[in-house]
């Protein structure tokens, strides 16, 4: 099976020994970057709703970014990446035979590297998949990335021998994902907290649960989509009564 997440907007820039990759959409990214160095203050604040500070900071990063950059300017995405969901995967903890399947394995969707493999070198930037950055492709990123991301991912998943795809990213990252592009069966869960006896899916806890199936998939190398209803991380269970083929549905108590 391959899963994909979401990338995040807080960085963790800790030094890690650890070899990286390079992006697959790496050209791609110094366009994006060189494109988006161009805004000023007010259009970048405006275009991801920024406050002063943070659009001072990513004018900065695009400002900075390189085609070539030296080595420790770059971190490996999946431990860069500091949000919600990576709390869940937790991947600094992840031994190194655990690190390798990921890297055959996981896919992290990204606004302005496209799609990365967990080890894949990044630079630090902010560019959401749901900013409307106009290229010479169109008026957002949807525009840009148009059928590129969901052709790599079936390219990853044949090299994997999967027609599987375990959809553990947001809504507005895999909508960049052109569905009448993309071969693979899609299973997308979902986590929802027991509130007063009403299920409800709350955005935090289910943005980290997202990360700890991922992280449940490569520790247990899962290859057989039925596995998933065996997790159980953070106190999830399987509900089958509300649950689809396509759409398996975790339960657990609300925890305030």
């Amino acid at each position: 099976m391959l899963v994909v997440i979401s990338p995040a907007k807080r960085l963790d820039w800790a030094e890690r020994d650890v070899a990286m990759t390079t992006p697959d959409f790496g050209a791609d990214a110094l366009r994006l970057a060189k494109t988006a160095r161009n805004l000023t203050l007010g259009d970048l604040r405006k275009l991801m709703d920024l406050s002063d500070d943070l659009a001072r900071l990513n004018r900065d990063r695009f400002r900075a970014y390189e085609a070539d950059p030296a080595l420790e300017a770059t971190r490996p995405a999946a431990l860069a990446f500091a949000g919600d969901t990576y709390q869940g995967l937790e991947a600094t903890s992840l031994d190194e035979d655990e690190l390798a399947w990921a890297q055959d394995h996981l896919r992290i969707l990204s606004g302005l590297y496209g799609l990365l493999r967990p080890l894949d070198a990044i630079q630090p930037y902010r560019l959401e998949m749901g900013s409307r950055l106009k290229t010479r492709r169109g008026a957002s990123l949807y525009d840009y990335w148009r059928d590129d991301l969901a052709k790599a991912l079936n390219r990853h998943a044949a090299e994997v021998d999967s027609d599987v795809l375990i959809n553990c990213a947001s809504q507005e990252y895999f909508g960049a994902v052109a569905p009448k592009v993309l071969k693979l069966r899609v299973i997308t869960p979902q986590f929802m907290e027991d509130k007063s006896g009403q299920p409800k899916i709350i955005s935090f806890f289910a943005k980290k649960a997202r990360g700890s199936m991922a992280r449940f998939v490569i520790q247990n190398r899962l290859t057989d989509p039925a596995s998933l209803k065996d997790f159980d991380l953070g106190g999830y269970t399987y509900q089958p009564d509300l649950s689809t083929d396509d759409k398996p549905v975790f339960l657990r108590p609300y925890q305030a």
